[in-house]
């Protein structure tokens, strides 16, 4: 089914709303579009919790925007799809940083309008490439901030089936062989630990792009990207909440999305202060390339600065004030 137009007008495509409507709020200084863009009861899920209101959109967005004022972004992928007839999720990857610089970071924001105007939205920013950029103290850091936790959707199980409904909901049977490669991946090596299989998904040159603004090469590379992070929740899990697909020569041909869950006890390497043998719950998004039938390159981004920060509560420590979930 045809997506109706009235989904990303006035512009041409839902790429071309993604891009010029971001940049008309972040880069323009629009802060005020935000009202004709978000439906009033929007809904964000953020790494340090949940937002169901505008008002703390534009107000977050506002404070975002004064404390990086030279700061810029732009699109690195758009990766869309429809659903329904009158509605699509977007999963825009943005790059940003000073005009010309190599000090610069990604945000992942997955977005689900209907009839252009956005219901629902799951964000995830890598702050610690900027925090270890300047040198900050990434556990003071986190303690600057309140893990408020997460509400509505994000709470309920996961879809039994993401292949065919996600929490954004019913999505089109598209790409099926690409999208069960990826899941498969995500069960057998990040699950099930089956770490000698990543040559089976990955081409031989592989490229992770990840937190702190890390880059990750070769299949050895990806697995030890892989362990690093497990090593502090040595039992946990990822589970699949949303999936969209895009085929798009701009973006490198074919593209699968996959908002994730992780949930797992602090009980293995310290790697984030004094362990509490409790669970975390980690909002996570991945988009993947594929090249030749066989994926080439992750961009795997969660939130780290955050994820101490709900560590730091977890373990009692008293945040100095609220955070901003946007």
């Amino acid at each position: 089914m045809p997506l109706d137009p009235v989904a990303y007008l006035p512009y041409g495509d839902p790429d071309d709303f993604i891009r010029e409507v971001t940049d008309l709020i972040w880069v323009d200084r629009s802060i005020s579009y935000i009202r004709e863009n978000y439906e009033p009861d929007s809904i964000v899920h953020g790494a340090y919790g949940t937002s169901t209101t505008r008002d703390e959109v534009i107000e977050g967005t506002l404070m975002r925007i004064s404390s990086t004022p030279d700061r810029t972004g732009q699109a690195e992928d758009v990766i869309w799809e429809a659903r329904g007839d009158d509605a699509f999720l977007s999963s825009h990857l943005v790059l940003s940083g000073h005009l010309q610089t190599s000090q610069f970071s990604r945000t992942i924001a997955n977005c689900l309008y209907r009839r252009g105007r956005m219901v629902e939205e799951w964000v995830v920013r890598d702050s610690l490439a900027g925090a270890l950029e300047s040198g900050a103290d990434l556990d003071e850091l986190a303690r600057a901030q309140a893990f408020r936790g997460y509400t509505g959707s994000w709470n309920e199980a996961a879809p039994a089936d993401p292949i065919a409904i996600g929490d954004s909901g019913a999505r089109p049977d598209v790409y099926r062989s690409e999208v069960e490669a990826v899941l498969e991946m995500i069960q057998v090596i990040w699950n099930e630990r089956d770490l000698q299989k990543v040559e089976k998904y990955f081409q031989r040159d592989l490229v992770l792009l990840t937190v702190g603004n890390r880059l990750v090469i070769r299949p050895e590379g990806y697995r030890r990207a892989l362990l690093r992070f497990l090593e502090a929740f040595p039992a946990g899990q990822f589970e699949i909440r949303d999936i969209q697909t895009n085929y798009d020569v701009r973006y490198a041909g074919l593209r699968v999305a996959v908002t994730w869950k992780f949930v797992g006890d602090y009980i293995g390497k310290p790697n984030y202060g004094s362990l509490t043998g409790k669970p975390v719950d980690v909002l996570g998004i991945s988009q993947f390339t594929f090249h030749n039938g066989a994926l080439a390159k992750e961009v795997r981004l969660w939130d780290d600065i955050a994820l101490r920060a709900q560590i730091a509560q977890l373990r009692g420590d008293e945040p100095v004030g609220p955070s901003n979930i946007y």
